[in-house]
């Protein structure tokens, strides 16, 4: 590119677009696409409910939360959950976000997962997110 190039068609810049997950199509028929925000929140919740072992080419990924749901509630457990969640989330997510918090609570026979996190394209902390997790309300 010479030089004297005009600089790009600000009608060319596009906000990222990302392939929805699950996938699914779109009114059109084609491949549904998903912003930043929905795709990272995705992403998250990708490796809190997938067990280690189950992709079959990549058998560390996940947290392996699920492992936990029979466990018995207690602090012990919520301490054990949060460094559970926040070392796989900066494990596989580390170069797209920056996990500010995992907070987990145990109630009554549950517990809540709550995760903070920065998307590292962001220009500042009020662009931070919360994806909250937690089992159905009475459930034993």
């Amino acid at each position: 590119m010479s030089p004297s190039a005009p600089p790009p068609s600000p009608r060319r810049v596009r906000a990222a677009r990302h392939v929805a997950f699950p996938l699914r199509m779109d009114a059109g028929g084609r491949t549904d696409v998903v912003d930043d925000e929905a795709y990272l929140s995705g992403l998250v919740e990708q490796v809190l409910f997938t067990a280690p072992g189950e992709r079959v080419n990549r058998p560390d990924f996940g947290s392996g939360v699920g492992r936990l749901v029979f466990a018995p509630s207690d602090d012990a457990l919520a301490s054990s959950t949060q460094a559970l969640v926040q070392g796989a989330l900066q494990r596989w997510l580390g170069d797209l976000i920056r996990v500010e918090e995992v907070h987990v609570t145990s109630v009554d026979a549950r517990l809540e997962v709550l995760v903070t996190y920065l998307p590292l394209y962001a220009t500042g902390p009020e662009q931070s997110r919360t994806l909250s997790v937690g089992g159905p309300a009475g459930t034993p």
